[in-house]
Order: structure tokens, then sequence, then C-alpha cells
């Protein structure tokens, strides 16, 4: 069809045409080739190109043939003219208006100029739009989960949070720039509603994760009566390590380190394996309110590796999410 609607056009508008389209696409093919290595794609550029050429050999040897004198033609005897009797009227004169021929050139620089625009889109498009195939890895987002029904103890209390608004919150163009891994983008990221353990469902303790290559995040925010001063007196007592207490956005907030949970799970049938010590991992604890009253935030970063980054990622995190959270009313 397209064939055949191209065959329609004149002959100074078709030639332009199919020039310019075949010298865009041949080109174009044959930097795609050279840049990616493809040489079944350089083999398709070529027969543009070669396509091309045929086709400004055709209009030259046309404007050749156009420049070149036309040979002079013969003269015809004039045909007699029978005499006219005095009763028949005088055949009237008909001017004969001589056709002009289209202007030639005026069809080719019009059809170059309609179609260098179409020209131009082929050639610069993929650099000026967004492509949604670039190679480079996505960065993932986070899932909208206002349809899920939050437990009972988000009802009981007003100010919590839920894991789609921490996660929001969390998931940021520039967290891995304040990890020191600026290039990394993150393929995972989560955001659950749930309640702390060991409370039969009473408080509320939503969570969000942003994973990367290098280091993997968690804020949660556990809505209990527990104060970051009474939580420090727990950890004197407890297993963490390198427990060190300060002040984040006016707030009380303590440092530590503690070992994730590594946990097997078989599901080709049969038991799991034991629960055991993962990597460790760096705690930053900042309590809900300057007053203390209870309650708090975990910004916890830990790494397959056991790398860690400094504390002051930590602390540069909540200066960034914390703010960003949604707050309740009590």
């Amino acid at each position: 069809m397209l064939g055949f609607l191209v065959r329609l056009l004149p002959f100074w508008v078709r030639e332009p045409l199919l020039i310019l389209v075949g010298s865009v696409f041949g080109v174009r093919i044959m930097y795609l080739a050279h840049r990616d290595g493809e040489w079944v794609a350089a083999a398709i550029g070529l027969v543009f190109l070669v396509f091309t050429a045929v086709r400004v050999h055709t209009v030259a040897r046309a404007l050749r043939a156009r420049r070149a004198p036309a040979p002079a033609a013969a003269v015809a005897p004039a045909p007699q003219t029978p005499p006219t009797s005095p009763t028949t009227p005088a055949a009237p004169a008909v001017a004969v208006a001589a056709q002009k021929e289209p202007n030639a050139w005026g069809q080719a620089v019009a059809a170059v100029a309609v179609f260098a625009a179409l020209g131009a889109a082929l050639w610069l498009g993929p650099h000026l739009l967004p492509s949604d195939d670039d190679g480079a890895p996505r960065a993932a987002s986070c899932a909208g989960g206002e349809d899920e029904e939050l437990p009972g103890a988000y009802r009981r209390t007003p100010r919590a949070v839920t894991g789609d608004e921490l996660c929001n919150a969390l998931n940021r163009s520039d967290l891995a720039q304040l990890l020191g891994t600026p290039t990394e983008t993150a393929p995972a990221v989560s955001g659950t509603s749930g309640t702390a353990p060991l409370t039969d469902g009473k408080v509320a303790q939503p969570e969000a994760e942003v994973q990367f290559d290098t280091y993997t995040v968690n804020v949660s925010a556990t809505y209990n009566e527990l104060s970051i001063a009474q939580y420090v007196k727990l950890m004197e007592y407890g297993e963490e390590t390198d427990v060190k207490a300060l002040s984040v956005l006016g707030r009380p907030a303590v440092l530590a380190s503690d070992h994730t949970m590594k946990i097997e799970i078989n599901f080709g049938g049969g038991s799991g394996g034991p629960v055991e010590q993962g990597p460790p991992a760096r705690t930053l604890s900042v309590a809900l309110d300057a007053k203390d009253r209870g309650g708090y935030y975990d910004i916890t970063v830990w790494s397959t590796s056991g790398a860690l980054p400094d504390d002051g990622a930590l602390l540069d995190i909540a200066e960034k999410v914390l703010p960003t959270i949604p707050e309740r009313t009590v």
C-alpha cells in the first residue's frame, strides 16, 4: 500500500523523498551498527545507502536530460482552408493557452522541506526523548497499598504511619549518594504495615526497606511506650556493641551494632535450616519526639559482605528521611 502511494507522487517529489529517507535510515543504521558491533545491521544500512545512491543517479540523469537542447521539430505543411461562403459565418478564433510545465526545482525543494522534519525526528528522536529501554537498571518504586486493610493497632494509634508512607520517605533519589555509593540503583523496595513481635498485634510497627547492590537500608517505626533513655539502659544489659548516645534533629537518639538473622527456607519440602547469625548491622534509633515520650524510629544498614558505612551516613539519612515522614496527631 505504501509503495503504491509513493508511485503516485510526481517524479520530482518522489525521488527527493526516497533519497532523504534512504540516506537518513542508512546513516542511522550504520551508526548504530558501528556502536553495537552488529554486522547484520551494518549490511542493512549498506543496502539503504546503495538504494539512495541509485536514486541520486536517477535524479542526476533526469536533470541532465532536462538541460539538453530539444531537437528541432519538422514543420508540417499548413492544411488548405476551404473558402467560406458569404452566408456561412466564420468560426471564431480559439486561443489555446499553452500549458505551463510544473517547476521541477520547486517540487524538489518542497519535498525536502516537508520531509526534513521527518528525517530530523528519526535521527534526533532517541537523544531528545526519554527511552524506556536504554540498558540502564531502573529504580524500583513503592507499590501503593491504599486498599490494604491495616491491623487494628493502627486504628488505636492515630499517629502511626503506614509502611507505604515510610517507603515513599525512604526511597529517595539521593539515598545511594548518602550511603556513599552514588552510582547504584535500588532494584527492590518494599513497605509493610505490620505489628511489633511479642505484642499480640497491639503495637503498630510499619517498616520500609530499600536494597542496593552494596547496602540494604531498613526504616521502621515502633509505637510503644519505650523511650530512648530506657532503650539505652536495656542495651547495657544486652549484646549490642559500640553503643553511642547522641541527639538527632533535636531528639534523643542512640547508635548501636548488632547482627542480623539468617534464615534458610527449603522450598523443596522438608524442614529449613536453623536460624543463623547474619552479617553485622548498624542501627540508629531516634525518638518520635523531642520529649522522648515513647516510641522511636530505627534506621538500620547492613550488607552481605559485612562492610558498613560510617555513622555519618546513618545521621545523614535520618536528617533527610525523618522530616519527610508524615506527622500524625496524637
